[in-house]
């Protein structure tokens, strides 16, 4: 399977030194034009190589069908990214590392838990998305009702065996209603408005963010903080707005991570402001971090 990324450097990299690199996943369901490549131009102004990159299934990235969940998969893209890297004469294969925005938070955890190649891990806006899939945001979902989702998700799995239409689920609303919650305008505020709007390649902008139905389960068996201790020694900087809806899931990794660790909390933030709005992104912090 051939993964897609894009490559950034300064336009006056030296190819003739080693540099540090570094690279970007986007949040969950979104492609490496929304986000990820923000935040690989502004590291790469600071001299790093960086990449940002797609998923599997996702973007430009190969898998089918498309926005398939497969959590496991989604970990070796970043894997598969530092094999890149590391055959590059330009980049020094002892430091390169990794960052996740939202979901990919957690695919870059799980990421560095069994490839020590990636020598520093950070995350901004992280979303577990194993933890939310089982038990909703602020652990507002029962056992019941994740069963409840099980059924239909594996009645749709059925339906596609027999021939039937791959169904989507979840994701940014397309409208906002009176009964819209504040997550949802939150989100819809970026992905569906010219901020973050856009035509992922081979897809279409109306399944931007919504997994098929059949597999959007398979976060129920992820579980990307389990042994999170044993990426020690290598450092930790969870970073999150302290307004944001998700803060829980950076509280709970960094609880559980061994030293060196950081959380670092931006002031006034909340959980998409951290996708795109450069005066409160702490690029200066994640500068001197990796």
């Amino acid at each position: 399977m051939t993964v897609a990324g894009n490559l950034f450097t300064r336009n006056d990299l030296d190819r003739s030194v080693n540099s540090s690199a570094n690279i970007v996943g986007y949040p969950m369901g979104a492609v490496k034009e929304q986000s990820a490549n923000l935040y690989a131009t502004k590291l790469a102004e600071q001299g790093f190589v960086t990449v940002s990159v797609d998923t599997s299934f996702w973007g430009g990235s190969d898998g089918e069908p498309r926005n398939a969940v497969l959590p496991d998969v989604y970990s070796e893209t970043f894997s598969a990214v530092v094999d890149y890297l590391s055959t590059q004469d330009f980049v020094d294969r002892e430091r390169i590392g990794v960052l996740g925005i939202c979901g990919s938070g957690s695919f870059v955890i799980s990421a560095a838990k069994i490839d020590p190649r990636m020598k520093a891990i950070a995350t901004t806006s992280m979303y577990d998305m194993g933890a939310v899939n089982r038990n909703g945001l602020r652990r507002s979902q029962n056992v019941e009702q994740r069963k409840e989702l099980i059924a239909a998700a594996v009645q749709q799995r059925q339906i596609e065996v027999d021939g039937g239409e791959i169904q989507y689920t979840g994701g940014t609303p397309h409208e906002i209603t009176a009964e819209s919650t504040p997550v949802d305008i939150e989100f819809f505020d970026f992905y569906r408005t010219p901020r973050g709007e856009f035509t992922p390649e081979g897809s279409s902008p109306n399944l931007t963010t919504h997994p098929t139905l059949s597999s959007n389960t398979k976060f129920m068996n992820f579980y990307p903080f389990n042994d999170i201790d044993t990426i020690s020694p290598r450092p930790m900087l969870f970073i999150s707005g302290d307004q944001a809806h998700s803060r829980e899931f950076s509280e709970d990794a960094y609880a559980l991570a061994a030293e060196p660790k950081e959380l670092f909390w931006v002031p006034g933030a909340g959980h998409v402001d951290l996708y795109d709005r450069v005066e409160l992104i702490p690029f200066d912090k994640l500068t001197r971090f990796f």
